[in-house]
């Protein structure tokens, strides 16, 4: 587990699939910037099947209130690459808070905690993430955790049926 003063990082357990299975489809629960569709269900718990959601290349972790076992939300993270070789791969990271459990400062600490984290545990120079670029909460969020805005990503996502601009950050060891 990784611990906060608010928050606790923890790996999933199946009791959490089922949690996190129910919200697949709630557009309420991902709100109108994590929302890319209808996705299968039974697909996050094929993923825990396989490898508990942990692995060097991607993961997802349970984002839980500190001293509870109260489900905020959770933080994920996948490797992208800048060039073939080992040296030059980073993570992007993103969140998914209950709507109920935002603006409380979990999702800055999350992210600050799951940042840490990567840069702990893997040798990576740099953590990314990207936000659209009217989702001024999440902007103010990743500045609060350390982050760097870095510019805008134009046109790069593709949701509610039209491409959107991305602002992107970074965090790089040492930051």
């Amino acid at each position: 587990m990784i611990a906060g003063e608010m928050v606790v990082l923890r790996p999933f357990i199946g009791t959490d699939v089922a949690f996190f299975e129910q919200r697949t489809n709630d557009f309420a629960y991902h709100g109108e910037f994590n929302s890319f569709g209808l996705q299968p269900h039974g697909k996050l718990q094929s993923g825990f099947a396989h490898s508990g959601l942990l692995d060097p290349r991607q993961g997802m972790l349970v984002v839980v209130l500190r001293g509870t076992e109260t489900i905020v939300g959770n933080v994920s993270y996948h490797q992208v690459g800048y060039g073939p070789n080992e040296g030059s791969q980073s993570y992007n990271i993103g969140i998914a808070l209950d709507p109920e459990q935002r603006g409380k400062g979990y999702g800055v600490e999350a992210q600050r905690l799951l940042a840490a984290y990567l840069f702990a545990t893997y040798p990576v120079m740099r953590i990314e993430a990207s936000t659209d670029i009217n989702n001024l909460a999440e902007q103010r969020a990743l500045e609060k955790a350390g982050f760097t805005r870095e510019g805008i990503a134009r046109k790069a996502q593709w949701r509610a049926g039209q491409y959107h601009d991305l602002v992107t950050y970074s965090k790089l060891r040492g930051e």
